[in-house]
């Protein structure tokens, strides 16, 4: 194999409680998330970064006033190193926060590849994350002159070593659940304004091909999928994670919630699923609340990961195509 550099990309997260508020300002100014033109993005990015520093810097205080993901992200980098070998090197680009692409450029152009693979950790496509980073990738690499030839993973949702590690930690969380009484399964997602899925963009339908695959292979017979995170006035996909606690609460039924787009720990999780909806499901009287962890580090994952950067042209049986800056994912 030839001497090759690996580049996971993440969101990144606030490492300091001072790190919220540009965090938050770098989101907000990404032209995949906001759609305004300059300069009123920028405007747009500040006015909202300040007004929900506040409540961002209460809910990072909950999990010590930083976000984990570059530590759990760092974790899976020197895993997925062991698992290919001599002649691989893991770099990090976070799309918000440090280390920014611009550092991930660098240290790639500096160890001198011959061969680049850009794998994001988003299993499923979105031009709100995987474009977002794969696009800021290209126009860096072209500003600071990297020229080395580039593979990239698309997208990933029925990924075999994937499914096996969801697999098993879903069978564990209904093994645990079932001891409550019958027992539904509810694949949780980061949420999207409809808006965004009504321009075309394929994320709920390959979150809704994991969970299936996830499902089959765990022997789950009652499960659905749904969707977390909502903020601000737009009409976002449903259904909610609230609306499915409340069903099975009036059905009877023990949940085991698993973050089935989040490869990592974060706030999503450790705040919205491990802290908020437990409250919820407690206050709805349901029978038993299990969170499934987040695959992270799985053997299963990683391996499936590693057979990604040795064979980047396989996308998991979906059709892409060259967008001429990578494969995009078309369904």
């Amino acid at each position: 194999m030839p001497k090759t550099a690996i580049v996971l990309f993440n969101l990144g997260g606030p490492d300091s409680p001072a790190a919220v508020k540009p965090f938050l300002f770098n989101l907000f100014n990404d032209a995949a998330i906001i759609g305004a033109p300059q300069p009123i993005r920028w405007a747009l990015a500040k006015f909202i970064s300040g007004r929900r520093a506040p409540v961002a810097r209460a809910i990072y205080d909950r999990i010590g006033g930083r976000s984990p993901i570059l530590p759990e992200t760092e974790a899976q980098a020197r895993a997925l190193e062991a698992a290919l070998g001599p002649g691989h090197r893991v770099f990090i680009a976070m799309r918000y926060w440090h280390p920014f692409t611009e550092e991930a450029v660098a240290a790639v152009k500096d160890w001198n590849p011959e061969r680049i693979v850009l794998l994001p950790l988003y299993p499923q496509f979105s031009t709100t994350t995987t474009q977002s980073s794969l696009n800021r990738w290209h126009k860096i690499a072209a500003r600071q002159g990297l020229t080395v030839r580039t593979e990239t993973v698309c997208c990933y949702p029925t990924e075999a070593g994937m499914i096996q590690g969801f697999a098993e930690l879903v069978a564990k969380g209904l093994a645990e659940a079932r001891q409550k009484g019958p027992t539904r399964v509810l694949f949780s997602a980061h949420g999207l304004p409809k808006s965004v899925v009504e321009r075309g963009d394929p994320y709920p339908m390959q979150v809704a091909k994991t969970a299936e695959a996830a499902a089959e292979a765990a022997g789950a017979d009652d499960w659905v999928v749904c969707f977390q995170s909502r903020v601000g006035p737009l009409e976002w996909i449903g259904p909610s994670l609230d609306v499915e606690l409340e069903r099975a609460a009036a059905d009877g039924k023990a949940v085991v919630v698993v973050p089935i787009a989040f490869v990592s720990e974060h706030s999503e999780t450790l705040v919205e699923l491990d802290i908020e909806y437990r409250h919820r499901a407690d206050a709805l009287g349901l029978p038993g609340y299990v969170r499934v962890p987040a695959i992270s580090c799985h053997p299963a994952f990683i391996a499936g990961l590693a057979g990604l950067v040795r064979e980047p042209g396989s996308c998991a049986g979906l059709a892409c195509v060259d967008a001429g800056q990578g494969r995009i994912c078309r369904r």
